[in-house]
């Protein structure tokens, strides 16, 4: 049966026990950004990120004391196609040079219900940080079967919708959606 965050709040105040955030490393292998786009009316086009890095600090008695660090790398960016790869990394997008690096770092949680949550951070792309707020779902959160020792380990998925013009991104706008569709999903390991 899934515990969720609510139950395991109740039976940690129950017992008396307090808690404060433990850290948990983001597992690379597993973590993934999934970015989309309306192209010209005739399609949606998609893009990954992943192998990024980063932390959550997870307060399962209260989670909106919890916190998100994430970075990754610009060029990183897998769309599938090379020569769209290109167009992204040139000076129409991100001129994008080694070491560019996207972060999240978040600033507040609102919890929304039993295993949900509105994140919200600082989004820093292409010299330009703006507010977010991700749309968050923690999937799971129990001991790992398949690693060694069953470390704890958790899982969330997220979204939100992003603006291409926001971070001086907006070339061929409207055309090209400014609209980007952004999908998170990552597992995380508390780290021993």
């Amino acid at each position: 049966m899934k515990r969720t965050l609510m139950a395991t709040a109740m039976a940690l105040t129950a017992t008396g026990a307090l808690a404060a955030p433990e850290k948990y490393e983001l597992d690379p292998s597993h973590s993934q950004v999934v970015f989309s786009y309306n192209h010209l009316g005739y399609s949606t086009t998609y893009g990954v990120f992943s192998g990024f890095e980063g932390e959550v600090m997870f307060d399962e008695e209260d989670p909106a004391n919890s916190s998100v660090e994430v970075s990754m790398p610009v060029m990183s960016m897998f769309t599938g196609w090379e020569k769209r790869f290109d167009h992204f990394m040139s000076d129409d997008f991100f001129g994008a040079e080694d070491g560019d690096m996207i972060t999240f770092t978040s600033t507040g949680i609102e919890v929304t219900g039993e295993d949900t949550a509105k994140i919200t951070g600082d989004l820093s792309m292409n010299g330009v940080t703006n507010s977010v707020v991700l749309d968050a779902e923690l999937n799971q959160h129990k001991p790992h079967p398949s690693k060694e020792g069953n470390p704890l380990w958790a899982g969330f998925d997220a979204s939100t919708t992003l603006l291409r013009s926001d971070y001086d991104l907006g070339k061929f706008a409207p055309y090209v959606s400014d609209e980007v569709e952004v999908m998170i999903s990552i597992e995380a390991g508390k780290a021993q």
